[in-house]
């Protein structure tokens, strides 16, 4: 036989071993990197595998170690459970609820608005939907709601932290549709690539995440209008009604800590690790404010402190290592001396306070965690990768592309409904690090932008969540859901949603300007 064709029957067997193997609940980095080399040794003996390769193996994880954009990561993870933790998004649904949640509907517009404000402060699924399932859906239930409706609404808006910019999925496909985008010019000639980073990613899932949220809010709508019965008006309290004097207070920190991480990338003022440094600053000010023991009064000065500073860093040159500084520089540098003072004040007590109160050990511990997670699945998806690549996975998957009917459209439709069924059984970790890395060049190489593309796979993943019959944010939610809300109730609450987000690509393959408009408005 061939050894072509051994190599290639190899690597296609091992895909659909790992499969199985995750199916059957192993650890996936573990099962990523064992099943590859289980193969390798099995191609080296028949001489279809050139063990060399794998030497490759130290420099690719040296690489990750080394990658600044990667640093991301923790520290998004960090603002997002720390934001979790300290009651900010009970304020933030209790406020919502207060001020909308008279209008038929209106609870589950709240829960939508406050699910999209967290998704782009905390970009973690989990800790969303298991909030917002403690909180919302007791009192939507209290009040009436559809228990379908209700499971669906909490659900749906949770996952949007996979695609509402900061998002750690973005960082993390950003960073391999980077690796595959030079891999694809590479093979045509191009050896000077303009880069695809990060930030190009986050500017393309702007508006796709923000179309989600309002064809999520415009089903509720309609739902409140055919359906009123399913989710009736909530009969407001007078302690509830006072709460719009507290609108401004619960709503301006959170979106201000938004404007600033997410605007800073934006406008090119920081790279993803420094708006994620800077967003675990803000979130950890807002713990501090949201404590009950002291004074919130120099956490506000802390944070003023910390917006002056990010003005005054962007605004003037704070250089002092000159021969000759302008008379504004250095009244600037002085005065963001004072800043600074403030700011370690406000900081340090902020610290004291999530210390005493127990949160700070219990966030510092899940970052630990959920960072670790995600580092050793890449140095397990680095093994697997390699080896079917020297096994001539790769050739078969192009070849396959590329026989494809209609071309480029044509293999992006299979790769789409590969990655919507695999949601099905698989995490969207296990789908980024597994399939990409396979895919992504031979689909960039056909000539498909790589933003369009990414913002493509995100919001394809994002349905992952929601898909039974291992859908993660189903399971968060059934954890949490009182007995009386019943599995099927959770299923059959999410169709709708699911169909919204089959909607949501189909309008982004219509119309790729949605992913690639802003990007290029931004950056040129």
């Amino acid at each position: 036989m061939d050894p072509g064709l051994i190599g290639e029957i190899l690597s296609l067997t091992m895909f659909a071993v790992t499969c199985v193997i995750l199916l059957l609940g192993f650890p996936v980095a573990f099962t990523l990197a064992g099943s590859a080399l289980l193969f390798a040794g099995i191609g080296y003996i028949l001489g279809v595998f050139n063990m060399s390769l794998l030497g490759s193996l130290p420099s690719r994880y040296f690489g990750v170690m080394s990658n600044e954009v990667l640093v991301a990561v923790p520290l998004f993870v960090f603002m997002g459970v720390m934001l979790e933790r300290s009651k900010i998004a009970e304020q933030l649904l209790e406020t919502m609820g207060a001020m909308f949640g008279k209008m038929r509907g209106g609870l589950g517009l709240s829960v939508i608005f406050v699910g999209m404000l967290l998704a782009a402060s905390t970009g973690i699924v989990g800790a969303t939907v298991v909030t917002m399932g403690l909180l919302s859906l007791p009192s939507m239930l209290k009040n009436g709601y559809d228990p379908k409706l209700a499971c669906g609404v909490i659900c749906a808006s949770g996952t949007l932290g996979q695609i509402i910019p900061p998002s750690i999925v973005l960082v993390i496909l950003g960073d391999i549709m980077q690796g595959a985008h030079s891999q694809a010019q590479l093979s045509l000639g191009n050896y000077a690539p303009d880069p695809v980073s990060v930030i190009d990613l986050f500017a393309g899932a702007f508006l796709p995440g923000l179309l989600l949220v309002g064809l999520y809010m415009l089903w509720t709508m309609i739902v409140a209008t055919l359906r009123p019965s399913a989710c009736p008006p909530v009969q407001m309290s007078p302690d509830a009604r006072s709460a719009t004097v507290r609108f401004a207070q619960v709503i301006l920190p959170p979106a201000a800590l938004i404007v600033l991480v997410l605007g800073s990338i934006l406008i090119g003022a920081a790279t993803p690790t420094e708006a994620a440094a800077m967003g675990s600053i803000g979130a950890l000010l807002l713990a501090g404010r949201a404590d009950d023991r002291g004074s919130a009064w120099p956490v506000y000065g802390a944070g003023i402190s910390f917006l002056a500073l990010v003005f005054l860093v962007t605004t003037f040159d704070l250089r002092l290592q000159r021969d000759v500084v302008p008379t504004d520089d250095l009244m600037a540098a002085f005065a963001a001396m004072v800043f600074v003072a403030v700011l370690v004040v406000g900081v340090g007590i902020s610290l004291r306070r999530v210390y005493q109160s127990g949160i700070l050990i219990e966030v510092m511990r899940t970052t630990l965690k959920v960072s670790s997670m995600v580092f050793v699945i890449l140095l397990g998806a680095s093994v697997f990768s390699l080896t079917f690549r020297g096994l001539g996975g790769e050739k078969i998957v192009s070849d396959a592309l590329n026989a494809m009917p209609g071309g480029a459209f044509g293999a992006m439709f299979v790769v789409m409904a590969l990655m919507f069924v695999l949601g099905f059984f698989l995490d969207f970790i296990e789908i980024v690090f597994v399939v990409v890395p396979i895919v992504g060049p031979i689909l960039l190489a056909m000539g498909i932008d790589p933003i369009w593309l990414g913002v493509m796979i995100a919001v394809n993943l994002q349905t992952s969540f929601l898909t039974p019959p291992f859908g993660f944010a189903l399971f968060y939610l059934r954890g949490v859901a009182p007995a009386s809300i019943t599995t099927m109730d959770i299923y059959r609450g999410i169709v709708p949603f699911v169909l919204i987000q089959v909607l949501a690509l189909f309008l982004l393959a219509m119309a790729p300007g949605l992913a690639t408009w802003l990007p290029k408005a931004l950056f040129g």
